[in-house]
C-alpha cells in the first residue's frame, strides 16, 4: 500500500471523530458559523511553535501565494457553515463530498497536469458515487421527484443553500489543489506554516465588520470551562488530521485524496451508529432499515474503490 494512501486513511480516522464532535458542538456549543470558523482560523497560530525550526523564507512571489491559498480555507469553511445553516445537511453532504473531487479533478488535469490510469479512474468514480449515496437520503417518491427535490430548487432558500455549498467546493478544491503546488515548491513544514497564516489573516478580517464583530465576542464570551476544553481538544485532533491530509496531498495525487473523503464517511457511518447505540443523549443517527441498506451499499462501493486503488 502506498505511504501517502496510510497516511489519508489515518487522517480521515481522525477527522471522523473530530467531525462528530463538531456536529455536537455547532449544535449545542457554539451556534454561530461565523464565530466557529473565526476560533478554528485563530488556532492557526498554533503554526507559530514550528517556525523556529522548521519556516523558510520562500521568496516574495512564493510567499504571497502561501497567503492566498491559506485564505481560501476559511473562506470556503464559513460558506459550508453558511449552507448547513440554511439547507439540508443531506444536500449540502452531496455537494461537498461529491463535487469536491470532481473539481480537483478538472483543476489538477489542467494545473498540475496530472493523469490516471483506468483503474484509479474507476476507483475515483466509485468513491464519488460511495460518498453521493451515503449523503442522499432514501428515496420516498419516484427518483425523478427525489432528484428534483434533492436539487432544492423549489424555493430561494433552499437554491441559495445549493449555489452556496456549491461555491464551498470549488473554493476548497482551489485550496487543495493550490497546497499541493506549493508543497512542490517548498519544504512541506514550511509552505504548511505560510499556508496557516494565510488563514490566519484571513479569519481576522472577520473583526472588521462591527457587526460580526459583536457576534463572534458575544459568542466566544460563553466558551468557557468544560466547552472551552471540547472545543480544544476537538480542534487538537483536528490540527493533526489535518497535518496528515495536507501531507497525504504533498505526497500524492489531490483528486484521489478528496476522493478519499468518502472512507471518512463510512467511517462517520460505524462512529456514528455505536455512539446512537451506547450513547443515544449524545447524538442519534437515522438506523432505520432502509437507511442501513443505503449505507451498506455505499460502504461497499467506497470499499471496492479504495481496494482498487491499493492493488498494483
Amino acid at each position: 500500500m502506498n505511504t501517502w494512501l496510510i497516511i489519508v486513511i489515518l487522517a480521515y480516522f481522525i477527522l471522523a471523530i473530530v467531525n462528530l464532535a463538531d456536529k455536537f458542538i455547532i449544535d449545542n456549543v457554539i451556534k454561530s458559523s461565523r464565530t466557529y470558523t473565526f476560533l478554528v482560523g485563530l488556532l492557526s497560530i498554533s503554526a507559530v511553535l514550528l517556525a523556529p525550526f522548521f519556516l523558510r523564507w520562500p521568496g516574495h512571489i512564493l510567499f504571497y501565494l502561501n497567503l492566498i491559498v491559506g485564505a481560501l480555507f476559511p473562506i470556503a469553511l464559513l460558506l459550508l457553515f453558511r449552507s448547513l445553516k440554511i439547507g439540508e445537511a443531506s444536500k449540502v453532504l452531496v455537494i461537498s463530498g461529491g463535487a469536491v473531487p470532481i473539481f480537483s479533478f478538472i483543476l489538477s488535469a489542467n494545473i498540475l497536469k496530472e493523469t490516471f490510469s483506468s483503474r484509479q479512474i474507476i476507483a475515483l468514480g466509485l468513491l464519488v458515487v460511495g460518498t453521493i449515496v451515503i449523503a442522499w437520503m432514501p428515496p420516498k417518491k419516484n427518483l425523478l421527484a427525489n432528484i428534483l427535490k434533492n436539487l432544492g430548487f423549489k424555493n430561494k432558500e433552499d437554491k441559495e443553500a445549493v449555489l452556496t455549498a456549491l461555491g464551498a467546493s470549488i473554493i476548497f478544491a482551489l485550496f487543495f489543489v493550490g497546497t499541493k503546488v506549493l508543497y512542490t515548491a517548498q519544504p512541506f513544514l514550511s509552505a504548511f506554516i505560510w499556508i496557516r497564516f494565510g488563514s490566519l489573516l484571513a479569519v481576522l478580517t472577520f473583526l472588521i465588520p462591527p457587526s460580526w464583530r459583536q457576534e463572534i465576542f458575544k459568542n466566544f464570551k460563553k466558551l468557557r470551562g468544560k466547552k472551552a476544553k471540547l472545543f480544544l481538544a476537538n480542534q487538537a485532533f483536528a490540527g493533526v488530521g489535518f497535518t496528515l491530509q495536507n501531507y497525504a496531498i504533498a505526497l500524492g495525487s489531490v483528486t484521489l485524496v478528496n476522493a478519499l473523503q468518502g472512507v471518512q464517511y463510512a467511517l462517520l457511518i460505524i462512529l456514528g451508529g455505536l455512539i446512537t447505540v451506547f450513547y443515544p443523549k449524545l447524538i442519534t443517527e437515522d438506523i432505520s432499515r432502509a437507511v442501513i441498506i443505503q449505507k451498506v451499499i455505499a460502504v461497499i462501493l467506497i470499499a471496492v474503490g479504495l481496494y482498487l486503488l491499493t492493488v498494483k
